[in-house]
């Protein structure tokens, strides 16, 4: 107990509290310069600190201090511009974007707008696929370029009948000569709400699987 009430006054000389271990320990600026001061008091005047380790000593705080000063400043960055983005998708509401999807949504008495990535030009063939997962109609598209090629379904089956609305599995392949490959799809989804969570933005389409606002490819 007395070894504990001498430490205890050793840091009450110094204006300083001793804290329970419990307590989280940091190091202000005003203790760090309160230790500073006793440490230049009570050195040994035959020992004096060296200049470099006194240097160093202040170099570390100032090092420690500017980085919290900086993650501050990025919190507050990062927090004004998550409030800008979500302000910016909020106005989304109703409008139609442009997103991966092996997924389409047919409107009644509309159609199903979607694309295909083609790495390469060639014959783009889509393949629409009802949800008990049969084709019910495969249209040709002819010779497209490289890059996003759009492409409109009027909601006919083969056949030529009217297929009911609502969702729709799309298939995209691209051919060259004799071999052709899978390739990657979109879908056009109307923008139904828009979510904040986990520190990010994601969009409920009409139809289609929510996704994240960075995979928006082009707003309509």
């Amino acid at each position: 107990m007395a070894a504990t009430g001498a430490v205890d006054s050793t840091y009450a000389d110094l204006g300083l509290t001793l804290q329970s271990p419990s307590a989280k320990k940091q190091l202000g600026q005003e203790d760090f310069l309160k230790l500073m001061t006793a440490q230049l008091k009570n050195q040994d005047p035959f020992k004096p600190m060296e200049n470099g380790e006194f240097l160093s000593q202040i170099a570390q705080f100032t090092t420690v201090s500017g980085i919290q000063d900086m993650q501050r400043s990025f919190a507050n960055l990062a927090s004004s511009l998550s409030a800008n983005q979500t302000l910016q998708a909020a106005g989304l509401v109703g409008r139609s974007v442009l997103v991966p999807s092996d997924t389409g949504y047919l409107a009644a008495d509309g159609y199903l707008l979607g694309g295909a990535q083609l790495p390469a030009s060639g014959q783009l063939l889509v393949d629409i696929v009802d949800a008990g997962g049969q084709v019910v109609r495969t249209m040709d598209f002819g010779t497209q370029p490289a890059g996003t090629a759009r492409f409109a379904w009027d909601g006919r089956d083969a056949g030529g009948q009217v297929l009911a609305e609502g969702s729709y599995g799309l298939r995209a392949r691209l051919v060259q000569g004799s071999s052709q490959q899978a390739v990657a799809t979109l879908a056009v989804g109307q923008v139904a709400s828009v979510v904040l969570q986990n520190g990010g933005i994601t969009l409920d389409l009409l139809g289609l699987s929510p996704v994240g606002l960075s995979d928006v490819q082009q707003i309509l």
